[in-house]
């Protein structure tokens, strides 16, 4: 290694405390990572974080736990993506199942359940901000904001399969590229002003010698992710179907947690009856007070998937370690194995076009999971309605969720407050609601 180049070990302090600190969502999340990579220290130049970042907006599952996962290889191999990976997800990972056991035990306490009122009133308001700024940064054009249309309307009218939703999107990003252009991330800034540059020009060999290894690792990430999946699936039970079930979602999760939790909440809520919609939403809740990725939601649906049908707390402890190792094994194979290609693939036009398009049916994706959230959280009862979508009772209207969701409203898209102090506001109106007798 060069003399200045940063040691495993130091690298490895910085990805812990990544970990610990990476509230606030995805963007929150890589504006962390780059405060600590590339400004704070220079390890990382702004040309290449950007570069890692395209490469990870084109793969399923958490763009920001995968950015980790490679810029940790690139500076000290297959042990460093690793280690940064995994430092990246434990943290939050840790947190949420002792979350999730509290929920188990506690949940229907009435202090309890007001904390989830508050807190599933204020997961309405965050999934409309986060449709507000991907519609920002996606929807340039016609075609743009056609796509974005088309997919909420094939999603809430038409129950068209969200996988299917992305495949054609992608199809038409592929077809028609420069519909799509929206002029990549910006400026690169200046790309050899870093420890890692400096490292790469003094060993040019460095990233051809490093990548017989990336592709072993992958190979061993796939069969360690498909090996058991196909033992529980054989087996049967609950076990077999939380592995197939978010095995599901690690190849189909294009467009961060938002936009495939509509497809998890449709299936584990109403096919497998897991949990409820309202627990969905608290979930999510619990999520977004945890370090580390959004998508660690699902570790929440594990657990109770577990803790109901496959033995107590154990069975959801085995439940949640399973579809952590189900969901996030992929990821470590997307970029073990695409890594040595990472170059090539950010040149191709075509595969440009196809991320766009993605991106672009995301904002319909996401606009259908509000929907579905807002009619859940705001009335007590849904009937079926025209073209089978479900339509609210007027009669139902549950005033007291919805003056927490305005609260919440006021509090994040007005007042700027972050993320921590909307839930912690939103969870003690829950719980003021339920001391005066409101619910």
């Amino acid at each position: 290694m060069s003399q200045n180049f940063p040691s495993f070990a130091e690298a490895f302090r910085v990805w812990l405390r990544i970990g610990c600190l990476s509230f606030g969502g995805p963007a929150g999340q890589i504006a962390l990572m780059h405060r600590e990579v590339v400004e704070s220290r220079r390890w990382v130049s702004e040309t290449r974080f950007l570069h890692a970042l395209n490469f990870c907006t084109l793969l399923p599952g958490p763009e920001a736990m995968q950015l980790a996962t490679y810029l940790g290889w690139l500076m000290h191999g297959v042990r460093g993506g690793v280690a940064a990976g995994l430092l990246f997800v434990l943290p939050g990972a840790l947190v949420l199942l002792a979350l999730s056991l509290v929920y188990a035990a506690f949940g229907q306490v009435p202090v309890i359940s007001a904390v989830f009122l508050g807190l599933k009133s204020a997961v309405l308001v965050l999934v409309i901000e986060a449709l507000l700024k991907v519609a920002r940064r996606a929807l340039r054009g016609r075609v743009a904001w056609g796509a974005a249309v088309a997919a909420f309307l094939a999603l809430f009218l038409g129950g068209v399969p969200f996988p299917l939703v992305v495949l054609a999107a992608g199809l038409l990003g592929l077809a028609v590229p420069h519909a799509f252009a929206t002029g990549g991330h910006g400026k690169a800034g200046q790309g050899g002003d870093s420890l890692l540059d400096a490292h790469l020009a003094a060993h040019p060999g460095y990233i051809a010698a490093m990548a017989p290894g990336a592709r072993r690792a992958g190979l061993v990430a796939l069969a360690l992710w498909i090996w058991p999946v196909v033992l529980l699936r054989e087996s049967g039970g609950v076990m077999g179907d939380v592995a197939w079930f978010f095995s599901k979602m690690a190849v189909v999760t294009f467009g961060g947690a938002y936009a495939v939790l509509a497809y998890v909440a449709q299936e584990a809520v109403e096919h497998y009856h897991w949990l409820s919609a309202p627990e969905m939403l608290a979930g999510l809740g619990l999520a977004e007070t945890t370090p580390g990725p959004l998508i660690l939601v699902l570790q929440f649906v594990g657990f109770l998937a577990g803790f109901r049908h496959g033995g107590g707390y154990w069975g959801g402890v085995a439940a949640s370690a399973l579809t952590l190792w189900v969901t996030f094994l992929p990821c470590f194979a997307w970029i073990f194995l695409g890594a040595p290609f990472i170059e090539r693939l950010h040149d191709i036009a075509r595969l440009k076009g196809a991320l766009a398009a993605v991106t672009a049916a995301v904002v319909g994706v996401i606009a259908n999971l509000a929907v579905w959230f807002a009619l859940r959280v705001v009335f007590a009862q849904l009937r079926p309605g025209w073209l089978g979508v479900e339509w609210p009772e007027p009669a139902s209207l549950q005033w007291v969720p919805l003056a927490i969701s305005l609260a919440a409203a006021a509090a994040l898209l007005w007042r700027k407050l972050g993320v921590l102090p909307v839930l912690a506001l939103s969870a003690g109106l829950g719980v003021a609601a339920r001391v005066l007798g409101l619910v």
